[in-house]
């Protein structure tokens, strides 16, 4: 079982015991603001979207890692690396992305975690570059490339839903570590 320990954090595969406090996370329209459409997503679309993220990981050897909080055990969101199915122009790549519950915004989580599963993409499963894709109103998520070190390389539109997005890369050249 892959497991990833930052100072504050603990990311670590799925368990059923994940599936409310995330559909809870996806319930809340301020967090789905940015994602696809901005729909929430209830408790069957969680289970459906975890069951995708598990089998991302038994099909490339990488996926969504469930982020928890050390000292409470509290699931607190996601980060971690897909395949961009959505964007077919950015194929191939693998993105990392993060979603958080709101309540855990503003403390710098999503960074050490978006850090860590870098970390793990590039040191670890030996990807030579990996790319994030935003809305491109959503700053918070844009400072978080930012802070990994990533470079805006492309603006482009969502095929399905239209809305504009900037896609960041980085490289494992660019890499700081």
């Amino acid at each position: 079982m892959t497991e990833i320990r930052t100072p504050r954090l603990l990311l670590r595969r799925w368990t059923d015991d994940d599936l409310v406090p995330m559909a809870e996370i996806n319930a809340d329209p301020e967090v789905m603001r940015w994602i696809g459409d901005g729909s929430v997503r209830d408790l069957e679309q969680t289970a459906e979207d975890i069951e995708r993220w598990e089998e991302e990981w038994d099909d490339e050897g990488f996926g969504l890692f469930a982020v928890e909080l050390l000292g409470s055990g509290e699931l607190i969101g996601f980060t971690g690396l897909s395949v961009p199915d959505f964007l077919p122009e950015v194929l191939p790549a693998v993105e990392i992305g993060w979603r958080l519950g709101r309540p855990f915004w503003g403390q710098g989580y999503a960074s050490e975690a978006a850090h860590a599963a870098l970390e793990f993409a590039l040191q670890d499963r030996g990807l030579d570059r990996v790319i994030s894709i935003a809305h491109i109103s959503d700053t918070a998520s844009e400072n978080v490339m930012r802070k990994l070190g990533m470079t805006s390389v492309r603006e482009t539109e969502h095929p399905v839903f239209g809305v504009p997005l900037r896609v960041h890369t980085i490289d494992l050249t660019e890499y700081a570590g």
